[in-house]
């Protein structure tokens, strides 16, 4: 391998469909990445123990081992942003995959223009955490009430308990820490955490508002530093709602 091929990106995509593996292996290939297709689990975690990866591409409906339970790996062991691709495009599927910490989904069939620019997306976001780590030892930590969010390790926590978060958690956390006290639509939300124009019914933000309610919140029935404000958007409210 040489060295312009080692400075690649990688991507591996997890499909039982050869002709469809083959379409985007040599589609995302032409378009500077460096792709690997596999056709199941065993696959999978053979391939990312041999050579890792940036960013998986992975259906739901394979043999063996099902998406949804190679998505619960893959966050377990800390892996890389994983894109899901699936024919059950119902709104469940997609809510599950976004619970269970995917970084996006994209309902089959699809054009391979647009995984690219899915592709893209989550790559530039996931950069842009990076450089933002790196870029700055200024502000390391962030508070709001009892809770203290590291902005390097990614660590929140709250009275000495470490609070595990997603990457996608993290980061809608970071952006509301970025704008306090501010109505954010979801429209704007989506824009700022996806990287890309939401599609119609686009939810993944109010699955992620859901998982993060559920990690900050005292009840998250009534939530007091993660608002809804009806019929514009969210907002994030530092010292809790009411707090003097």
């Amino acid at each position: 391998m040489d060295v312009g091929e080692e400075a690649k990106q990688r991507i591996l995509l997890v499909d039982d469909d050869a002709a469809l593996r083959e379409l985007v292996t040599d589609y995302l290939g032409a378009s500077g990445f460096q792709v690997d297709g596999v056709g199941d689990g065993a696959a999978l975690r053979v391939r990312m123990a041999e050579r890792g990866a940036d960013l998986v591409v992975l259906d739901l409906m394979l043999p063996g081992e099902d998406g949804l339970s190679l998505l619960r790996w893959l966050r377990a062991e800390g892996g890389p942003p994983v894109i899901i691709v699936s024919a059950r495009g119902e709104e469940v599927d997609r809510v599950v995959g976004l619970e269970l910490g995917a970084d996006d989904y994209l309902a089959k069939p699809f054009g391979p223009r647009e995984l690219l620019a899915r592709v893209r997306a989550v790559l530039r976001r996931g950069a842009a955490e990076s450089a933002a780590k790196e870029s700055s030892m200024a502000a390391e930590v962030a508070t709001f009430g009892p809770f203290r969010l590291d902005l390097a390790t990614h660590v929140l926590v709250c009275d000495g308990r470490e609070i595990g978060l997603t990457s996608g958690e993290f980061t809608l956390l970071r952006i509301f820490l970025e704008h306090p006290n501010q109505v954010l639509t979801r429209d704007h939300l989506i824009t700022l955490v996806k990287g890309y124009e939401r599609a119609p019914f686009d939810r993944s933000v109010d699955v992620r508002v859901t998982r993060l309610r559920r990690k900050i919140e005292p009840n998250p029935e009534a939530p007091i530093y993660l608002r809804t404000i009806w019929g514009e958007g969210y907002l994030f409210s530092p010292r809790g709602e009411g707090a003097a």
